[in-house]
């Protein structure tokens, strides 16, 4: 102890080696903080999850036949099977997986058309698997999309994984609000199209229907008459043909309705042989109906073809038309690409909208599009897990100021002093260096990339009682040898130093090894790195720093008292 009582003061007794660690410390602290835009460490809400399942989402063209779906899925389902850590896989053809929690909030589960379909991974038991579903999905990304997409022109493959944190459409969402549906999906297609393009940015996907070319049949009324047929006559084989009508109903005792009787044609007779109106008039001219004077009249004869454009679902939002632009992710902070990809989209914009920005606000990212030949306006939305993010650091960076200005206020009222309260808040606040560093050091030794997560700040926030009772022990024990033994600042300060440094140190010990059973835990990995990490930088900062700001503060001042002598006080000084 008394070399180390030695040491602080030969620091508190040199000028030169108080700016040293003045520096020294300060340069420590604006290091950390680079450590985020140069991407040493990244931010992320919550890290990947991982889990026992995940699913595969296939988005083959609108107006895709069944048969095209089923080739798309039939390759992805030959890639799964040449995985040992899958057990089974579970098909579901034209529609998303029915009870799913992912798929309800992805919008999976809505999907009832021909050409979706979903596949449903179920992995080995993750307590026996060496490889955690995220970075498993992260590898057979690539690879799928590379041989399964080429089969349909359009098709969109997406992997879904069960959240981690708070539910979500997607990491980043791209939400495309305004009155004009025609410019809102050119401009839904521009923001896909950056995206695509932006590194770190996976499974691009524009939430809105394709608008393709369909075939409307249109009875001939007056032919029809001409032909001693009736309206009701050819709706019914139209509907025959095409969709299967209800013929009877059927009593049941498992039942309490009625069941209904369809008849259908066969799929072989159903089936076009080609997607064009010839293929759709050879099928009008093979069914035949029979008039009054016993006559068979094809269906062709009586029945227009007209040429439309399909009716896409609308999506609204807060009562205006919206679409969603949807991105994934690839282990990666969801910042990054999305400044990215902004960046280029205000560049790309300008060219044909002027561009209003939002201010610092909840939607700080936020832009207005005008168009300067028509002044309709379209607003820009970012959301989804990035903005899940942004508004918790942002509540947790709020509840440590809180937190700041309440331990400041009761220090100010308990040593009535405002400079004595700075010096044991800037102490805490230093404690912000381990726990960033601790996080770029804790990503060496992992596989994935180790993320500042929410839960990493919830060990900062805890972090403050910490490191305010490690800076009060030494003030309060500094001020006792000055006022009751009368010694001199900077040999009391030394003296606290080094008898509250065993007591610091094992008390760090103690909150080190609690903290360790946390650090490899997936969610609460973050925790227990930044209590780890943050204690050590605590005591460091506790027993070097904090001194030097107690000697140059005049506040620690403080002289004996003259009746000193006649209280009973006994001051117990380890050296």
């Amino acid at each position: 102890m008394n070399q180390f009582e030695d040491f602080i003061y030969s620091i508190l007794d040199d000028r030169l080696k108080k700016r040293l660690v003045i520096f020294l410390t300060a340069a420590a602290f604006f290091l950390s903080l680079l450590m985020f835009p140069t991407k040493m460490v990244l931010a992320k809400m919550l890290p990947g999850k991982s889990d026992n399942t995940f699913s595969i989402y296939i988005d083959t063209p609108t107006g895709s036949s069944i048969q095209q779906t089923k080739a798309v899925s039939s390759c992805v389902i030959d890639f799964l099977k040449k995985e040992d850590e899958v057990m089974n896989l579970e098909l579901f053809l034209g529609q998303g997986i029915p009870l799913d929690y992912a798929g309800l909030v992805k919008g999976a589960s809505m999907k009832r058309t021909e050409n979706v379909a979903e596949i449903s991974v179920n992995l080995t038991d993750k307590h026996y698997r060496d490889e955690p579903s995220f970075l498993m999905v992260q590898r057979l990304r690539p690879m799928i999309k590379e041989s399964c997409l080429g089969i349909v022109e359009g098709t969109n493959i997406k992997f879904i994984e069960q959240p981690s944190g708070p539910p979500t459409l997607a990491s980043i969402v791209v939400e495309v609000h305004g009155e004009n549906l025609e410019k809102i999906r050119d401009i839904s297609t521009q923001a896909a199209s950056i995206l695509g393009k932006t590194e770190g940015l996976v499974d691009v996907d524009i939430m809105a229907d394709d608008i393709y070319e369909k075939f409307e049949l249109v009875p001939d009324k007056e032919k029809i008459a001409r032909s001693g047929l009736s309206v009701e006559q050819v709706n019914n084989i139209l509907y025959l043909a095409f969709e299967g009508m209800v013929i009877a109903h059927k009593n049941s005792k498992d039942s309490p309705d009625q069941i209904p009787v369809f008849l259908i044609l066969d799929v072989k007779t159903k089936n076009l042989s080609d997607s064009n109106i010839d293929a759709l008039q050879s099928k009008l001219s093979s069914l035949n109906l029979m008039n009054m004077r016993g006559m068979m009249v094809p269906l062709s004869e009586v029945v227009n073809l007209r040429k439309v454009k399909s009716s896409p679902m609308i999506m609204h939002k807060d009562l205006s038309r919206m679409v969603n632009v949807v991105a994934e992710t690839d282990m990666v902070s969801q910042v990054y690409p999305l400044l990215d990809a902004r960046s280029v989209m205000l560049e790309k914009f300008a060219e044909e909208y002027e561009i209003s920005k939002a201010g610092i606000s909840t939607y700080m990212f936020d832009f207005t599009l005008k168009d300067k030949k028509t002044n309709e306006a379209f607003l820009i939305r970012w959301d989804g897990e990035m903005k899940v993010t942004l508004d918790t650091f942002r509540d947790l960076g709020a509840a440590f100021i809180a937190a700041l200005v309440l331990i400041f206020l009761l220090l100010v009222i308990y040593y009535k002093s405002f400079a004595i309260s700075g010096i044991v808040l800037f102490g805490s606040f230093l404690s912000l260096i381990g726990v960033i560093v601790g996080h770029w050091v804790a990503n060496w030794f992992t596989s994935e990339t180790f993320f500042l997560t929410a839960t990493s700040l919830i060990g900062f926030i805890a972090l403050i009682g910490i490191s305010s009772r490690n800076s009060l022990l030494l003030i309060d024990f500094a001020k006792s040898l000055m006022e009751l033994e009368g010694i001199k600042k900077r040999r009391a300060i030394a003296i606290a130093a080094a008898t509250r440094a065993k007591p610091i140190a094992l008390t760090a010990v103690a909150i080190i090894l609690g903290s360790a059973l946390l650090a490899g835990d997936p969610v609460f990995g973050g925790l227990g790195v930044a209590l780890i990490s943050g204690t050590v930088a605590a005591v460091f900062v506790s027993l070097l720093f904090v001194p030097v700001l107690m000697d140059n503060a005049k506040a620690m001042d403080f002289e004996k008292s003259d009746d000193a002598d006649d209280e009973h006080h006994a001051i117990s000084i380890t050296r």
